[in-house]
């Protein structure tokens, strides 16, 4: 009998990972370096911007070390309660009886049967937690900016050139990340399918011994968990400009 060959191991962020697993789809290791790809994202009027940014000479200040301590400690402190506010929404987002908290809205209920489950609500959800994302992690990102452009010459220039990068590749990251709640319709039609069919073969086999089958919801805790998974996932993608600002600011 033929096998199956196994899937090599996908490298790259958990999102990519997850998305692949949750697509069941067999993703190629990139072919091509992460220059390579940037290169192929931006336009010229992009590497012109990006050129001007690297050539700047932003005016030269001098903070003093207990100041720049200062401001690194505000700074992660700043972006651990951005973080872990975000988590707490996508947790709670994602649980069957939560209740509306901020920027969480109603609750995800749980359904008695697969057939009356309907997907917009997730998406809804979903949709509404990416906002918060974008918004909460691009204000972040603005205030480390400024951080950086009021310390030395070096930082100043980071500043400059990460403004530069995220207005240069925002229509991607969006076109990209919009993406999402799509593919997780797709996995939660497969699951919906899946239970459909197991409720109608258990009936058949409850008919035949005159016993009744009751329906189960394990698919959709599957889903909620699997949809919180990737929301953590998409924020850990989401931080890593930030936690490069930080890593410059705390190595200063």
């Amino acid at each position: 009998m033929a096998h199956a060959q196994p899937r090599g191991a996908l490298s790259g962020p958990a999102l990519i990972r997850l998305l692949a697993r949750l697509a069941d789809a067999d993703v190629p290791q990139p072919g091509q370096s992460l220059a390579d790809r940037l290169s192929q994202w931006l336009s010229w009027t992009d590497a012109i911007t990006l050129s001007s940014a690297l050539a700047a000479s932003p005016p030269a200040v001098a903070p003093s070390a207990r100041a720049i301590g200062a401001q690194a400690a505000n700074a992660e402190a700043m972006c651990s309660r951005v973080r872990t506010a975000l988590a707490k929404a996508i947790n709670a987002g994602c649980l069957p009886d939560t209740r509306s908290t901020g920027m969480v809205r109603a609750p995800l209920q749980s359904a008695p049967a697969a057939a009356d489950v309907d997907y917009a609500d997730f998406r809804q959800r979903y949709l509404s937690l990416q906002q918060a994302m974008e918004m909460d992690v691009g204000n972040l990102r603005s205030g480390l900016r400024r951080v950086l452009a009021a310390n030395t010459p070096a930082l100043a220039k980071l500043a400059i050139l990460d403004a530069s990068m995220e207005q240069a590749l925002a229509v991607r990251e969006r076109t990209l990340l919009g993406g999402i709640p799509t593919l997780l319709g797709q996995y939660f039609e497969r699951l919906r399918a899946a239970e459909q069919q197991r409720q109608a073969d258990h009936a058949t086999a409850s008919a035949e011994l005159g016993t009744l089958a009751a329906p189960s919801n394990a698919w959709l805790n599957a889903f909620r968990n699997d949809m919180r998974s990737v929301l953590l996932a998409e924020l850990e993608v989401r931080f890593q400009p930030v936690e490069g600002l930080l890593a410059a600011l705390r190595t200063r």
